[in-house]
């Protein structure tokens, strides 16, 4: 029977990405608008006019196009202990970020404050671009990257999955570390 998760995980806007965005559309729209009125000033000199008619339309699609590739997604594929990361943007394009297998992982879990500090020769790949209370970590050696720190948002299946193919050393350290939170909520909550 295959292990099989799958999880599209959306990025949600900040504050300051809806201010980008926002000046995004109004540039634009300012320069659409600017060079169509020049268009029209310039109508009784020839090519001139059409030159600034076309500029217009091409800030119109310009503008369009970026405003789309603002929306970004990452979708996590877990399938018998590959765990595969693609971006996707304008949920058109994909991208294939990682390619892991979860048993060459040294270290999983949490990503929290006692999570050990990244080195000075490890390569961090973001899968999110929210930072969340429930993101995880993953260390492990990879041939393009070299030694690779993954920080990334899976749901409930997805870590079960990954738990259920990691090194027995490291599952055992992980299933302790998960006790010990849900004990620590369960006093917390008394």
């Amino acid at each position: 029977m295959d292990n099989f998760a799958e999880q599209l995980v959306k990025n949600k806007p900040t504050g300051a990405d809806r201010i980008k965005n926002f000046a995004l559309v109004f540039i634009g729209l300012f320069a659409c608008i600017a060079l169509f009125g020049l268009g029209i000033l310039t109508l009784g000199r020839g090519i001139i006019s059409f030159v600034f008619f076309l500029a217009a339309i091409g800030a119109g699609f310009g503008t369009y196009f970026l405003f789309r590739n603002t929306k970004v997604e990452y979708e996590y594929t877990f399938t018998n202990g590959e765990l595969d990361i693609d971006k996707i943007i304008a949920q058109t394009k994909r991208k294939e970020m990682l390619s892991v297998s979860v048993g060459k992982f040294t270290a999983f879990g949490k990503y929290t404050a006692e999570t050990p500090e990244e080195t000075s020769d490890m390569t961090v790949v973001f899968a999110t671009d929210n930072i969340v209370e429930h993101e995880y970590y993953a260390d492990f050696p990879h041939e393009a990257y070299g030694n690779t720190r993954l920080i990334f948002v899976p749901n409930e299946k997805v870590v079960s999955n990954i738990i259920s193919f990691l090194h027995p050393s490291i599952r055992n350290k992980v299933k302790n570390d998960i006790k010990s939170s849900y004990l620590s909520d369960i006093s917390d909550n008394i």
